[in-house]
């Protein structure tokens, strides 16, 4: 294996606390490696929340696995866990506890009702790189977690997946699949996403986001950069080159920004400290994590409005970065909701957050008026009931 890429999975292993850790080209294939080694096939369940990216379904589906939705609770936007143990049935397989906005899950009660059942934990830390239960890093309570750098994620490598467990016998099994099945990125697809890498350092801001978003989009369409989503991924069908391994580029990124993660995390929590302030200043909800077992490092700070279509169309004028998710229940707002087997009213506060909730900058090139200007710009608009 390339030098560069043992470096940043030994690095991001050491970050976390766990024995080892496995490099992909995307989040979602750091998730279909784990369910490969899980041993998760045709007839089996995975359980996970009604309020995700379909990117993360995909791979449940693409194993030929069905998967089961559980409904969110209202304020950390994670699984009900009273809801949990009424899925589980003699066909789950797996269940995934996924740390919602960087919010940890209650992963002692989903341990203990997985416990009794002797079903494996994978937590999804997408979106909650540095989050902490209890003092202990989200992503090493279950029997792996797995991570994404896409561009909106805590930190970016342009696309990157990484897979942690300290499981050995795990481990074996997703090396061994690296070792024989994982194809390599192509020149080009490599050069385009060095390149995008480059235009995002120099040009994407808080007032610029909007913009570069929907070129980007646009772009992804028509095949000129490399997009975190294809349209072809919005049917559950794998394409060849799919199951692809992290390139030098994404590493050397990925080793750089670890340099950086301490100060990464601590910015972020203190731009979620003055959006709580600055909120409740409004007369607006903070969405600040009042339990003492939960230490959230937030990838973006979400915020419910009655008028979010009304918002997100007057950001990009206002030059206010403003995110969608979760559009539906598996965002994007473009999902096939029936072609994943989820049914409107599966999830009812899962459907209600995504037609209420919006989400607030906290990256490193965020600040203090960034914040100002958000908060001026979202309470313009009504609370939600």
């Amino acid at each position: 294996m390339n030098k560069t890429i043992e470096k940043y999975q030994h690095k991001f292993a050491r970050f976390l606390g766990a024995e080892r850790a496995f490099a992909f080209w995307k989040g979602r294939v750091a998730l279909y490696a784990l369910l490969r080694a899980l041993d998760v096939g045709r007839g089996d369940e995975v359980i996970l929340p009604g309020y995700t990216c379909v990117m993360n379904v995909n791979p449940i589906k693409y194993v030929g696995a069905r998967p089961v939705y559980v409904d969110i609770e209202p304020d950390t936007f994670n699984m009900n866990v009273n809801l949990l143990e009424e899925k589980i049935t003699s066909k789950t397989k797996v269940i995934i506890a996924q740390h919602t906005y960087g919010y940890p899950c209650e992963m002692d009660a989903i341990m203990n009702i997985t416990g009794s059942h002797c079903i494996p934990i994978i937590e999804d830390c997408c979106l909650a790189l540095g989050s902490k239960y209890k003092g202990r890093m989200a992503g090493t309570f279950g029997r792996a977690g797995y991570f994404s750098s896409q561009w909106n994620k805590p930190y970016t490598t342009g696309l990157g997946g990484m897979v942690i467990t300290s499981d050995r016998e795990l481990a074996e099994r997703i090396e061994s699949l690296a070792e024989n099945e994982m194809r390599p990125p192509s020149g080009r697809e490599v050069f385009m996403l060095r390149v995008q890498l480059m235009i995002y350092r120099l040009l994407i801001y808080p007032r610029t986001t909007a913009l570069a978003q929907n070129l980007f989009r646009y772009l992804t369409k028509k095949g000129a950069v490399v997009g975190s989503s294809s349209t072809s991924e919005f049917e559950p069908v794998k394409e060849d080159d799919f199951f692809k391994a992290i390139s030098t580029v994404q590493a050397h990124s990925g080793i750089r920004q670890l340099g950086k993660i301490e100060q990464n995390i601590a910015h972020r929590r203190k731009m979620a400290q003055l959006y709580d302030e600055l909120l409740a200043a409004k007369d607006f909800k903070p969405s600040n994590d009042s339990r003492d077992s939960a230490e959230p490092v937030l990838v973006r700070y979400p915020v419910r409005i009655a008028e979010k279509d009304e918002a997100l169309t007057q950001a990009a004028k206002a030059g206010v970065e403003l995110g969608s998710w979760f559009e539906c229940p598996l965002h994007p707002i473009e999902t096939p909701l029936a072609s994943y087997d989820y049914k409107l009213g599966m999830c009812p506060e899962a459907e209600k957050a995504s037609r209420e909730v919006v989400n607030l900058p906290l990256h490193p090139r965020a600040n203090e008026k960034t914040a100002q200007k958000s908060v001026e710009f979202i309470t313009g608009f009504s609370k939600a009931d």
